[in-house]
């Protein structure tokens, strides 16, 4: 009996040992993923809270490099090469050092991600760009440190960073305009319908050449007419003529193209484009 005490006594010890209390961490690990344009954004970082401290000129002072979050380093990622501060930089991941001041931050992007923060002294030939921005004073206090991808078009955006009472702002582009153009040459080599179609919106969405935007919708039209069984004009490629027509000051043509849109949306009980094309019709006819 006494050995059998014994026994459980030693391996009740043992699982006190090995047990492990489970608690939330000060500062959680956030992964924020961004499509931008054609690129992909990641930003991995911890979050620390303000808790009550004065945290830039206070915990983080004045002059000193940032790791810019907790625990391992803020790290960026791009998938296609990028530009920021002026420079195109590689793809690749990078950590994100900053140095705050009261009235301006430099922010420095970092070819050595790895590690648990940043460097007494920064080796210089692993800055890969250094660039000032202004630190905005906010009349609001954000508790948790917030890194973001805001600002976001076609060809950029900004990472945001909010913190304490000041608001940050690093703008950055990619190259969705060469990969789109590059993909339209390559595409025109033997395109269909929908390939004509994407290029004219494309053009149309970011103001380039109106006049092959009108020529590639129209190639467009008469493809999907052609090979369909009813032999009539998609309703969305006619609307999107009629948009490129009112962009390039035609008033007339997109007055015709949006009636036809009507018309075939009606037919097709389609209610969300009856509703653009009657607005728009609204709009142009003034």
């Amino acid at each position: 009996m006494k050995k059998l005490l014994l026994s459980a006594a030693v391996l009740m010890f043992v699982v006190s040992i090995n047990a492990q209390v489970t608690t939330p961490a000060p500062s959680p690990f956030s992964k924020v993923e961004q499509k931008v344009g054609l690129t992909d954004v990641t930003i991995e970082y911890s979050r620390p809270g303000v808790k009550g401290r004065t945290i830039f000129g206070g915990l983080e002072a004045y002059g000193d490099v940032w790791r810019t979050g907790a625990n391992a380093r803020t790290k960026i990622t791009f998938s296609d090469d990028f530009t920021v501060g002026g420079k195109e930089l590689k793809a690749g991941t990078y950590a994100i050092f900053t140095i705050p001041n009261p009235k301006s931050w430099d922010v420095i992007f970092y070819t050595e991600h790895a590690g648990g923060g940043a460097p007494q002294t920064l080796d210089e030939s692993k800055v890969a760009v250094r660039l000032k921005t202004d630190a905005i004073g906010i009349p609001f206090n954000v508790e948790t440190l917030t890194i973001d991808i805001n600002n976001i078009t076609n060809s950029g955006g900004t990472i945001d960073i909010i913190w304490e009472k000041t608001y940050v702002a690093v703008p950055f582009s990619v190259p969705t305009d060469a990969k789109v153009s590059a993909s339209i040459d390559k595409t025109m080599n033997g395109p269909g319908a929908n390939d004509y179609y994407s290029s004219a919106s494309y053009f149309l969405e970011e103001g380039k050449d109106l006049a092959k935007a009108q020529k590639w919708i129209d190639k467009a039209i008469s493809m999907r007419k052609a090979s369909s069984k009813d032999g009539v004009e998609p309703f969305w490629m006619v609307r999107q003529k009629s948009l490129i027509h009112a962009k390039m000051g035609d008033k007339k043509g997109a007055i015709m193209a949006a009636k036809r849109s009507l018309e075939l949306s009606e037919k097709a009980g389609n209610a969300d484009y009856i509703a653009l094309n009657k607005k728009s019709l609204a709009e142009w006819k003034k």
